[in-house]
């Protein structure tokens, strides 16, 4: 216990609950004896390096080297991506990869190289190992975007799992980006920062940390991704140019992994085409149903079905768009079951809320309240679906409902119980799923928030503690809630939202990016977290509005939020505390306004969700993405793109009215008062209360709903001489049948603009209304 752990226990003891402080005592001994039993001290250590290459031994794809005392093997996937992995390992199993491992492209080789060293050339990368085990991938010009050392393994000497090192170099003008969603991002400063998912609540430290870079610098960018689940930490120190006596310093970026495999990913492009293939190797992106793209409502704890009815009606009186709305869990330890004292006709209320649009989305969690005779408890216990420790009883862990037991979501018997346990819900017509304390959270008087790292895992029947487990605990369990509805209603997209993850969660669904904006600087946090987790591979990601802040920071909360792939907002307390009518009616017209804009602007979010499934390209977009040789863009993080068609400059300080914007390269219109800019360049833009500036590129097509609900075309006049375009998705909204999809050109003769349908029999009219937006 150190002090942070002492304050921490004594605040829980002072704050007049006191018999559940005991009981978090009572479990944090209970999680620290059990990890003093089940782990093993680790004890004298011996360091060990690959050492001077012996043998080389070419393979499909790529090859094996081998090393005095390691080997390392190299394949090159047809898809361009290349994977190495220390000691002979492979790239299965692997909780990232879809599918399993790509298909070696036959026409790469392993050759001798200068040296000593041997290389592998592709189509995208060259990479070379020295004879003493560095690594150096290069762009097929020859220019090196990263250098890898040998690493260093300490291995227990009374044997046992070994940690590892490996350190890397990349060129000075580089930047760091990603490793899941960092409130210190999205551009990743020097610093230390931790690949461990937490919980709520724990400050500083991601919800959803993923072992992904991605490098982007003047010679090109790449992505690197670590593939083990084991804890561990990533230390990054930037470069710098002309520095020492006139050389370039180059940037540092140093893994330390607790255990686990030494295996690698890397992929090199331009941003666009790293994200599209990382989607390749990872799983394309669950596409949401079309509601669930729309406005996402958390009120406070209802009284019942007329508090909810009154809460929807308020909604609908105010003109205040509205398509969701988020229940709380259920009775106490069922988190499956509608809670009957406060719902008992909650069908009939689902009912009478679709007929109006509107859902009603469950919160779960996944500890189980051990209860005797609670239906999910008692079937887990027959099942055999919860965690163990190392004597064989089922781990045991203070939650928020109580003492509780915590299923083995990476057990494929154990994911189809809990899948099959969402009937309940559907059957009373609750619809997808928001998954919380997933990471798994528990409560504690001291130590980690978490079970126990000497808990036994099933591991997909490899068996691991979870040192191993931790990290892939919530992808695991949305994976069961994505099987399990999609098995429930075969017709209907599953709507799934994740409060921790890893790579490849994005497959099967969304992820809330962090805890409820608090601050202004956890609304900026807000926006890094996002960005990050887009280019780590998942575009679903949002955070909530909350309800419970000032009226200026609530009302620029939610002007972001309306631009973000995933939109919650979230009352304080009962009695409709929080809602947007609470802060006065000037606060409410501007949350009205920013509500409609996000309805407006949904078959936009429809086109990009089917993009972001297709290409890897996410929502929400560093403005750097389409010019990432901009320095200048590649250090703003305080604006993002949405698709390729807008800009957003959210209002990031307290008593804003303009904010400077940094814009890329081209032509760009205030969408509010069409005002004309060139970039790239920075311009002073007006930011007042009632909106945050937004611009659209010039010749971009954006699909709008219109005033009669049908889609619109709202296109931004290219400058003389220019065209422009964009795609348009029609979806059904909801099912599995192929959306459709349209590609318009946009051309300007002299005052005139001209959008045209292309289609493989030649150019038509389009066949929605069109309007011309910047000829002004």
């Amino acid at each position: 216990m150190d002090g942070r752990d002492l304050v921490r226990s004594m605040n829980e003891v002072g704050s007049g609950r006191a018999a559940r402080a005991v009981r978090t005592w009572r479990a944090a001994w209970r999680r620290r004896r059990a990890d003093a039993v089940g782990l093993p001290p680790r004890g004298a250590e011996r360091a060990r390096v690959p050492g001077q290459v012996r043998e080389a031994v070419p393979e499909p794809g790529g090859g094996v080297l081998r090393f005095e005392r390691s080997e390392l093997r190299i394949v090159v996937t047809a898809g361009g991506a290349v994977f190495w992995g220390w000691d002979g390992a492979g790239p299965e199993p692997s909780y990232a990869l879809a599918g399993g491992c790509p298909e070696a492209d036959p026409r790469v080789v392993l050759e001798p190289d200068k040296d000593g060293g041997w290389r592998v050339v592709a189509e995208r990368a060259t990479v070379t190992v020295s004879r003493h085990g560095a690594v150096e991938v290069c762009t097929p010009g020859g220019v090196v975007l990263r250098r890898e050392l040998p690493p260093r393994w300490w291995e227990p000497v009374g044997g046992g799992v070994a940690r590892w090192t490996l350190r890397s170099e990349v060129t000075a003008d580089a930047r760091f980006f990603g490793l899941g969603g960092r409130a210190s991002g999205p551009r990743l400063r020097d610093g230390a920062y931790r690949l461990w998912n937490a919980g709520p609540g724990q400050a500083g430290e991601p919800r959803t940390a993923m072992p992904v870079q991605l490098v982007v610098a003047d010679a090109g960018a790449h992505l690197v991704f670590h593939d083990t689940t084991w804890d561990g930490t990533v230390i990054l120190r930037e470069g710098e140019e002309g520095a020492g006596s006139g050389h370039d310093r180059a940037g540092r970026c140093e893994v330390r992994m607790d255990g686990g495999p030494l295996r690698c990913w890397v992929v090199v492009g331009t941003p666009a085409r790293v994200l599209g293939t990382w989607a390749a190797l990872t799983g394309a992106a669950a596409l949401p149903p079309v509601w669930a793209l729309g406005h996402h409502h958390v009120p406070g704890r209802l009284s019942g079905e007329e508090e909810l009815r009154r809460l929807v009606a308020g909604y609908r009186e105010r003109e205040l768009p509205l398509d969701a709305v988020h229940l709380g869990a259920g009775r106490r330890g069922e988190a499956f079951a509608p809670d009957e004292e406060r719902f008992p006709k909650l069908a009939m209320v689902a009912e009478e809320l679709g007929r109006d649009g509107i859902r009603l989305v469950p919160e779960a969690a996944p500890a189980v309240r051990a209860v005797p005779g609670g239906a999910v408890f008692e079937a887990g216990l027959v099942t055999d679906a919860f965690v163990r420790d190392g004597s064989g009883r089922p781990v045991r862990a203070e939650a928020w409902c109580g003492e509780s037991y915590f299923p083995d979501f990476t057990h494929a018997r154990v994911r189809a119980w809990w899948g099959a346990l969402y009937r309940e819900g559907r059957e009373q017509g609750l619809t997808g799923v928001w998954h919380t304390m997933d990471a798994p959270t528990v409560l504690s008087a001291f130590g980690e928030p978490t079970l126990p790292r000497s808990a036994r895992h099933a591991l997909e029947g490899r068996g691991g503690d979870h040192r191993e487990a931790h990290n892939v605990y919530g992808l695991s369990m949305a994976r069961a809630a994505y099987e399990g509805l999609r098995e429930l209603a075969p017709g209907e997209r599953p709507f799934v939202v994740s409060g921790a993850g890893w790579a490849g969660v994005q497959r099967y669904g969304g992820v809330a990016a962090g805890s409820a904006v608090a601050d202004w600087a956890g609304l900026r946090a807000s926006l890094s977290e996002v960005l990050g987790l887009g280019l780590c591979g998942v575009p679903f990601a949002g955070v909530d509005v909350d309800g419970g802040v000032p009226a200026e920071l609530y009302l620029r909360s939610l002007q972001l939020g309306a631009y973000l792939p995933l939109f919650r907002t979230r009352a304080d307390g009962r009695g409709g505390a929080g809602e947007p009518w609470e802060f006065g009616p000037v606060t409410l017209e501007h949350a009205r306004g920013a509500l409609a804009e996000r309805r407006r602007l949904s078959p936009y979010l429809v086109t990009l969700a089917l993009l972001a499934r297709r290409t890897g390209a996410p929502f929400a977009r560093p403005v750097w993405w389409g010019s990432p040789e901009d320095r200048a863009l590649r250090d703003c993080e305080d604006a993002f793109l949405l698709g390729d068609a807008l800009l957003v400059a959210p209002v990031l300080a307290p008593g804003a009215d303009r904010r400077a914007v940094r814009l890329p390269r081209g032509r760009w219109y205030d969408t509010a008062t069409e005002r004309v800019y060139e970039g790239p360049a920075q311009v002073l833009v007006d930011a007042p209360p009632s909106r945050i500036p937004v611009l659209a590129r010039a010749g971009a097509v954006v699909p709008v709903r219109g005033a009669d609900g049908g889609t619109e075309l709202e296109v931004w006049a290219p400058a003389q001489g220019r065209t422009g375009g964009g795609l348009v998705v029609r979806d059904a909204g909801d099912g599995w049948a192929e959306p459709v999809v349209e590609r318009y050109a946009v051309r300007r003769r002299g005052a005139e603009v001209v959008v045209t349908l292309e289609g493989e029999d030649g150019s038509a009219e389009p066949p929605c209304p069109v309007r011309i937006r910047g000829l002004g």
